[in-house]
């Protein structure tokens, strides 16, 4: 253990001298290294919401929309039935929670019955004595419902909040309707909220052959849509006449960019599908050449271009009155995908970043009292020793600075507890090691057995305590959240770094004043 070679001494001497020039942005002010080469230093720590500021959102997802939708595509599914039974419908009612219908036949009942049971165990089916059917969605597949409307909301949001370049947001699930948003630092809260709340719904519909809604409802089966920017005589937005059911949805699109169109110089937003997506896209397009597809985007006509021919490389483009920044914003939606609920703000809070300014200020001096009083200890109790376990300790801090920057890992005050915490762990096994030295010596071994012995004892002990906090710090991430990941980050990462100093690099300090002093007893 205290043979140290060349390689050993050249790779503990590169990582610890990486280590203190990769934490050294987080105390100068300024980029130091910007114009050098790229493999330089030049990323700091980012602050948490309790350290810098930020935007506080509590969110509620309004389930009454997704509701009538599903409500809506069990009225869809009860005419397709009773069309192809060549039967006509009477009283056909649709309230938020169920649909009422009954038939002008009455010997087509139980055709129509056995066609509307086979629509799954989520649809309750009742007959009713005076012949009319009522459905309802089953109360679990309600709850099941909402269950994915909410983990799905969740997780858009969190993409779409990824896409502003955002690090580190906390979002999560706060009861069986509410999202709790907390984003450190955002400079723009406005532009958040509607990146967040925009359901960027995209949708393609084919055009009824007479294009347009006119005055009266519309054919059955199909719905009457407003343009974005396509305005009438009267300058009201003209009404498309699209087939209610969509014939492909957003959810298959890959990817989708903000770009320019090549012959007018106008901004677009360029498409690609999947190969689910382009498959259906070229199928649709191949049975409906010279009719309109349009291209609904959160309830309004983005485009109706007319099917010229088969498009079977699934991928297309979406024109408009569009200005640079909305086509960015736009695709950004398009890329995150459609929120499946509209959502209402409950309560928003701007965290001033005063409160973590002072926070920060504690825990420099909580981090120095302990730095100081963990070094003097050392000291005391270990001489000579217990300085260069103070060595160690300081390129420990740096390592875990370095890391934590080099992640761009986001530092909250469990953070700072964290490394406080592993600022006195780390020293434990040089404690371990040096109390084992001098248990040889007092059994009469010479300095370099004695510490040789003192190394190889300690060891076993050393990992096994290690790994048993670390393993305790990987439950927490796992299963923690917000502040308590930040903390088992940490605390994760100060556990490897004080194994590498403790065991790598005090040994070579002591190896080197070994082999330099040959001294005839030790100073511990």
């Amino acid at each position: 253990m205290i043979n140290v070679s060349l390689s050993q001494r050249i790779i503990v001497f590169v990582i610890c001298l990486m280590g203190v020039l990769y934490a050294a942005p987080n105390f100068i002010p300024g980029k130091p290294f910007e114009g050098f080469s790229g493999w330089l230093p030049g990323k700091t720590i980012n602050l948490g919401l309790d350290l810098q500021g930020g935007s506080h959102l509590l969110l509620e997802v309004d389930f009454e929309d997704v509701m009538a939708q599903q409500i809506g595509s069990l009225a869809d599914s009860a005419k397709q039935i009773m069309l192809d039974a060549k039967v006509k419908w009477r009283g056909f009612e649709e309230s938020k929670d169920k649909v009422r219908f009954g038939l002008r036949d009455d010997t087509k009942l139980d055709v129509v019955e056995a066609q509307l049971k086979n629509l799954g165990a989520a649809v309750e089916v009742e007959r009713g004595s005076d012949g009319f059917f009522t459905l309802r969605s089953s109360e679990v597949a309600v709850l099941d419902r909402r269950r994915q409307v909410l983990s799905q909301s969740i997780e858009i949001i969190r993409r779409r909040i990824d896409e502003l370049g955002t690090r580190e947001p906390t979002i999560q699930q706060q009861g069986d309707e509410r999202i709790l948003i907390q984003v450190p630092g955002v400079d723009d809260p406005e532009r958040l909220k509607d990146v967040i709340s925009a359901t960027a719904k995209l949708t393609y519909h084919l055009v009824h052959e007479n294009i347009y809604a006119r005055s009266g409802r519309p054919p059955p089966g199909y719905i009457a849509v407003p343009s974005a920017d396509e305005t009438g005589p009267d300058n009201k937005p003209v009404r498309y006449l699209l087939r209610r059911r969509a014939a492909l949805g957003g959810e298959r699109l890959q990817d989708a960019q903000g770009t320019f169109n090549s012959q007018n110089n106008t901004p677009i937003v360029s498409f690609r599908f999947d190969t689910e997506g382009a498959r259906k896209f070229g199928r649709l397009t191949t049975k409906n050449v010279g009719r309109l597809l349009a291209i609904v985007l959160d309830d309004k006509v983005i485009s109706a271009p007319r099917i010229r021919e088969p498009i079977t490389g699934g991928s297309g483009e979406i024109s408009g009155r569009f200005t640079v920044k909305e086509t960015q914003d736009l695709s950004l939606l398009l890329r995150a995908g459609a929120l499946p609920a509209k959502v209402r703000y409950l309560e928003e809070r701007s965290v001033g970043p005063g409160l973590g300014r002072d926070s920060v200020e504690a825990g420099k001096i909580a981090s120095v009292i302990g730095l100081i009083a963990v070094v003097v200890f050392m000291v005391v109790v270990y001489g000579r020793f217990g300085l260069m376990a103070d060595t160690a300790l300081f390129f420990n801090v740096a390592l875990i600075l370095a890391l934590l920057s080099g992640l761009q890992a986001t530092l909250t005050l469990p953070g700072i507890a964290g490394i406080v915490l592993t600022m006195g762990m780390a020293v434990d096994a040089n404690v371990l090691i040096f109390e084992r030295i001098r248990e040889e010596v007092l059994a009469g071994r010479s300095p370099l057995n004695a510490i040789d012995a003192g190394y190889r004892r300690a060891l076993v002990t050393i990992i096994d305590s290690n790994l048993t906090t670390l393993i305790a710090a990987v439950l927490l991430f796992a299963f923690g959240s917000g502040p308590i990941k930040g903390f088992a980050v940490t605390l994760s990462i100060g556990l490897i770094t004080s194994m590498f100093t403790a065991i790598m690099v005090t040994r070579l300090l002591i190896v080197l004043w070994l082999r330099r002093t040959r001294p005839q007893t030790l100073p511990i």
